[in-house]
């Protein structure tokens, strides 16, 4: 290869780059100086391309770091349409309830909030609430619970009565009862466990806690005046090929409140 070819001539130097035994064509980096096919000169007698590298040489990664497989056929137009596919994937809808656990039992004053159970109005209720969400086909996959006694009593009454509540995967999250005291603090809380917990195969998570919080929240997601009370539930939708997408675009106003579930009504 003439060295001339090659410019600028700074920080120069030679290299010794050995042809795979099956190599593509090479184009030129540029238009005073390239590759060569290995019949030209500039080979050494071992076989071997001595190049002169400067910073006007433009190597392909593929042949830089090791011997260029040629495709086989028709791999390319796979590879291709495999890729249109994964950025034309069509957006889903994203499925969200927020449910407000049972009533508590308030019967016995010394115990702290956080361990009252739930009373007989709210097994009633959360038992009618399963079948509710059961019949309108909003079966979570994925839920999120406060850790508070009333919650986990809830889902354990309605894991009871609908087998499918059975099969979602279930964390219970600590921070669900002390965040929704907080004002404007749930709604940002709740997209982060999202986000956290989710994954895009997962189309329907329900979230359950606590007032003032999921009212609060319910209202900020939807843009509407939501009222949530205990064992009530807030049907949400948004769309994206993604949990995070699907947040990201609804943001807070822009989820479309499909219901509110109520045990009597």
């Amino acid at each position: 290869m003439n060295a001339s070819a090659l410019a600028p001539r700074t920080s120069s130097a030679w290299v010794t780059v050995t042809p795979p035994a099956v190599r593509r064509k090479c184009y030129p980096a540029t238009s005073t100086g390239g590759w060569r096919r290995r019949r030209k000169r500039g080979m050494d007698p071992n076989g071997a391309l001595r190049l002169k590298l400067t910073s006007s040489l433009v190597m392909e990664t593929a042949e830089a770091e090791g011997p260029a497989v040629l495709p086989r056929k028709g791999e390319e137009e796979e590879e291709e349409i495999g890729s249109r596919s994964e950025s034309g994937a069509s957006a889903s809808t994203r499925r969200l309830i927020l449910v407000r656990h049972a009533e508590s039992s308030w019967s016995q004053s010394s115990i702290r909030d956080h361990d009252r159970p739930v009373s007989e109005a709210g097994k009633s209720d959360a038992i009618k609430l399963s079948h509710k969400l059961q019949q309108s086909g909003w079966i979570p996959q994925l839920i999120l619970l406060s850790d508070a006694l009333r919650s986990k009593e809830t889902l354990r009454i309605m894991q009871e009565q609908v087998q499918s509540f059975l099969e979602a995967e279930v964390h219970f999250i600590s921070s669900f009862y002390s965040i929704a005291a907080m004002d404007g603090q749930t709604a940002e809380h709740l997209q982060q466990a999202i986000l956290k917990y989710s994954r895009d195969e997962i189309f329907t998570i329900m979230c359950m806690g606590h007032n003032r919080g999921w009212e609060e929240a319910a209202s900020m997601f939807s843009g509407a005046s939501v009222e949530l009370k205990t064992c009530n539930a807030a049907l949400l939708e948004a769309t994206g090929r993604s949990w995070e997408e699907a947040i990201t675009l609804a943001g807070l106003g822009g989820w479309k409140l499909h219901a509110i579930l109520k045990p009597n009504s």
